[in-house]
């Protein structure tokens, strides 16, 4: 496991009275969201990258869409390095979804397309990572910093 600490953050946050749904506003994808469990994990880990480990937020990008095999799925988090190639790929899970294999599964799936050197797991309360290559799958107790 890797241990996490959510550093302090200055999110903002409203609710709108139109949905009747907490929001929170996205500093990576510039717009306001719906607040769930899952957004919750989502934002603070994308603070936790930039604050903690200095990865820059122009590297970063959030829930795109991605071909795997006949699906279209959605990526959670993807840190790029400086030559925009995918280096860490995180999936999010809500607090009370317990991180499983088939959480693995989906981000190997991911992998497969991505090809990222780096698989984080996490649910904000348990994080689990792993380096990749075309030989080997290790479990990491630290993310790299950048």
């Amino acid at each position: 496991m890797i241990p996490i600490i959510f550093p302090p953050s200055n999110f903002k946050v409203r609710f709108n009275e139109k949905t009747s749904n907490d929001e929170i506003f996205d500093l990576i994808r510039k717009k306001w969201l719906v607040l769930t469990p899952e957004e919750w994990v989502r934002q603070n880990f994308v603070n936790y990258l930039v604050t903690s480990l200095n990865y820059p937020a122009s590297l970063i990008a959030l829930e795109k869409g991605i071909k795997v095999g006949e699906l279209n799925k959605r990526f959670d988090i993807v840190v790029y390095n400086n030559q925009a190639q995918p280096v860490l790929l995180i999936e999010c899970k809500a607090p009370d979804v317990v991180l499983n294999q088939n959480t693995v599964q989906q981000i190997l799936s991911y992998k497969s397309v991505l090809n990222a050197s780096y698989l984080i797991i996490t649910n904000g309360h348990y994080t689990y990572g792993f380096y990749t290559d075309s030989q080997m799958v290790e479990q990491i107790t630290e993310i790299p910093v950048f």
